[in-house]
């Protein structure tokens, strides 16, 4: 998969200008499809909106209650889905109802095409390099559920002439990526999750050779912010040949390196949980009572916030390596650059009293930097106190226990890493408009002919 055509800065080509012109007449049509359906049968509209609350309220209670209560809830959810149908159908707004659904998607796609990668800032200092010498691929056969297996990624690096590495049970991972740094490797790849990323990474930082990220674990958002097709496995052992090399950086929680984030609180407690890697979604669901319920025990973490005040608690704490543009907790979003020197802290306190819902609608919404408990903020170090003897972290998708304080800092350009020719080069993030007004802007600049930035 390649980015739409052009290069950033570039005049739009005709067929970006038509896919921009497709972009504004979906969303046009979408728009007036929700007006007429609130013109024509106002009542119904309000009722199904009404209905929507109701169930996203119900759901949330089901989720941070236990008992008798939970149960309730939970029929009282399915009951105001189903009748939302029922209103739907009643009022004959199903057609309009699927072309919206269609129209969407359709203006989305369209819009992305018709901005390329215009919005995307330019990588710093990044170069064309020749082959690596004596490339090694260090592989985990575990890592997204046998991805290392399934494409044959030993063969594909022994046919390019990289010397590949199979980790087995018992092996440490940081002792072979040692041993093939000394055996005089110039550039080292590692097949795996993000946290093996960020271990080999560590190694080829303090050795100053070229790091090569091929995105063979589960969800891969190291590989996804490097502009790497994820969904192309072998095609990131590219960067062993001719590549392009930039240097990014690394962050540090005490002595360990993160490529991702650190986070701590909730989603902390969540993750440590030995059912959470077999079944994420039926773990938070049954531990959310116990962490964000209304009689749920903030974690004690003290910070210093964004306009220096001492914050004493959060219920979620995420220390990132560069600044994420989030939407929802789940999944973490994108990173415009991580290059920038800095770290991206991001916290979101909950009153339980009257936040819950609030927040389970800017989740839903993917509008989570509205809720009025978001802020987010940027910094080259931060530290994290708290009386607890032990706190839950959870570092690039793996669970540790640390003692306060916890102190993080960013380590600027520490890392050379070279990415294939012909990979997308851009985070999602990066390429993308902040919100819909920005993306209607950017959409009429390149109508007009015009970069979209």
């Amino acid at each position: 998969m390649t980015m739409p055509d052009g290069p950033s800065g570039a005049r739009p080509s005709t067929r970006r200008r038509l896919a921009a012109a497709l972009a504004l007449a979906a969303l046009v049509a979408a728009a007036a499809l929700v007006v007429l359906a609130l013109l024509t049968d106002p009542l119904a509209m309000v009722a199904g909106v009404l209905l929507v609350v109701l169930a996203v309220l119900a759901g949330w209670t089901a989720l941070v209650r236990r008992g008798a209560r939970r149960a309730v809830a939970a029929v009282v959810a399915v009951a105001a889905l189903l009748s939302t149908v029922g209103v739907l159908l009643l009022a004959g707004s199903v057609l309009r109802l699927v072309a919206v659904v269609v129209l969407v998607p359709l203006a989305t796609a369209a819009a992305r095409v018709a901005i390329g990668r215009d919005l995307a800032p330019e990588p710093s200092a990044a170069r064309a390099v020749g082959p690596a010498r004596s490339g090694v691929l260090l592989m985990n056969p575990r890592s997204g559920g046998g991805k290392v297996g399934r494409y044959d990624l030993m063969g594909a690096a022994r046919r390019i002439g990289v010397r590949p590495v199979l980790l087995r049970p018992g092996d440490d991972l940081r002792a072979l990526a040692e041993q093939a740094v000394a055996g005089g490797a110039d550039v080292l790849g590692m097949a795996g999750g993000d946290g093996s990323q960020a271990l080999v990474a560590d190694v080829a930082h303090r050795h100053g050779v070229a790091f090569v990220c091929v995105p063979a674990g589960t969800r891969n958002h190291f590989a996804l912010d490097l502009g790497l097709d994820r969904a192309d496995v072998p095609a990131a052992l590219d960067a062993f040949g001719a590549a392009v090399e930039r240097r990014i950086d690394l962050a540090l929680v005490g002595d360990r390196v993160f490529v991702n984030n650190a986070s701590l609180g909730a989603y902390a407690a969540v993750v440590r949980s030995e059912a959470y890697r077999e079944a994420k979604l039926a773990t938070a669901a049954a531990m959310l009572p116990d962490l964000l319920g209304p009689d749920a025990r903030r974690p004690d973490l003290r910070f210093t916030g964004p306009g220096g005040e001492l914050r004493h608690t959060s219920d979620v704490l995420l220390v990132s390596n560069g600044a994420y543009r989030l939407s929802r907790l789940n999944g973490f979003g994108t990173r415009e650059r991580i290059d920038g020197g800095r770290l991206g802290v991001v916290a979101v306190t909950v009153d339980r009293a009257r936040d819950l819902t609030t927040l389970l609608a800017a989740e839903a919404g993917g509008r989570l930097d509205g809720f009025r408990g978001y802020r987010a903020w940027t910094v080259p170090e931060f530290e994290v106190r708290s009386a607890d003897p032990l706190l839950d972290v959870a570092v690039d998708g793996e669970t540790l226990q640390l003692p306060p304080p916890l102190r993080f800092r960013s380590l600027p350009g520490a890392l050379r890493v070279r990415t294939p020719v012909d990979a997308p080069g851009a985070a999602p993030a990066a390429a993308a408009p902040a919100g819909v007004r920005d993306g209607v802007t950017a959409l009429f600049r390149v109508l007009r002919g015009r970069p979209a930035r």
